[in-house]
Formats: C-alpha cells, sequence, structure tokens
C-alpha cells in the first residue's frame, strides 16, 4: 500500500508539473497567430492558449478581420465560446440569427453546421475551447 501511495504522489506531482495555470490577453505578446483551416478564406487567424489541436481540450482565439465572412462549416468537437471583442454575427443551422457580444457565451454542439461575420468596425476575437481535437469541415447545405 505504501509502494502505491508512493507512486500516487509521484505521478500527482508530475501531473501537476505538466499543467500549469496561465493567463492570456488577446493582445498578448506570447500567443503565436497562424491562420485558420484552408477551407476558410484568408485574413482569419487562430492564436493557441492552451493544449495541443490534435488533441482533446484545447482552447484557442479567433480572430477574425471586420466584414470578414467565416463561411458554413461543422467541427468534430462541440465549441464552449465567449466573445472577448467586437460583434459577431452567427447563425447556427435552422436556428434565427444571434449577434456575439463582448462577454456573451455561446455553445456550438458537435457536427453543427453554423456560418459567422465579423460585423464591427475591429477585429473580432471569439474564445473558443474545444472538447475534441481541432478540425473545421466546409458545410455545403442550407444554413
Amino acid at each position: 500500500m505504501k509502494i502505491f501511495l508512493v507512486a500516487l504522489t509521484c505521478f500527482i506531482s508530475l501531473a501537476q508539473a505538466a499543467d500549469k495555470p496561465i493567463t492570456r490577453t488577446m493582445n498578448d505578446k506570447n500567443i503565436k497567430w497562424g491562420p485558420c483551416p484552408e477551407i476558410f478564406p484568408q485574413g482569419c487567424q487562430l492564436g493557441l492558449l492552451h493544449g495541443s489541436p490534435e488533441k482533446k481540450n484545447t482552447d484557442v482565439f479567433l480572430k477574425l478581420p471586420p466584414n470578414y465572412n467565416l463561411p458554413a462549416h461543422t467541427h468534430t468537437s462541440a465549441e464552449h465560446m465567449t466573445m472577448v471583442s467586437g460583434n459577431l454575427e452567427v447563425q447556427f443551422k435552422d436556428e434565427k440569427k444571434i449577434v456575439l457580444t463582448p462577454g456573451t457565451y455561446a455553445f456550438g454542439p458537435a457536427e453543427h453546421a453554423h456560418q459567422a461575420k465579423c460585423t464591427s468596425k475591429d477585429s473580432c476575437v471569439l474564445f473558443i475551447s474545444f472538447d475534441e481535437p481541432i478540425d473545421a469541415k466546409a458545410y455545403t447545405g442550407t444554413i
């Protein structure tokens, strides 16, 4: 039993060391911004906040320039979203359009088609937490 407790204590210590607390703002110079998946027009950016896009439980900032149209798409993962800056008009399949403003939370179910448009004069920044690895698949049906 003592060996188990010692091993468990070591494992917990290693797990805690690997997952340190972080704080980020959308203007953090340590965020590495990169392009969105190729299905989206140029100008869309993703900033990795926590995790790895190929693994579960990843957090990102999505940045869209003013008047940017994010075409209809789906994700394998559900999305937990909070608007950070700007106004984002979002249309989920078979739902009314909604406008996300700073501080607004939205949930997007897995495989639920949606599209969006940044309607602000400044860039839109949206925090997204993905449960599953990040992907985006073009959707050609009617929203």
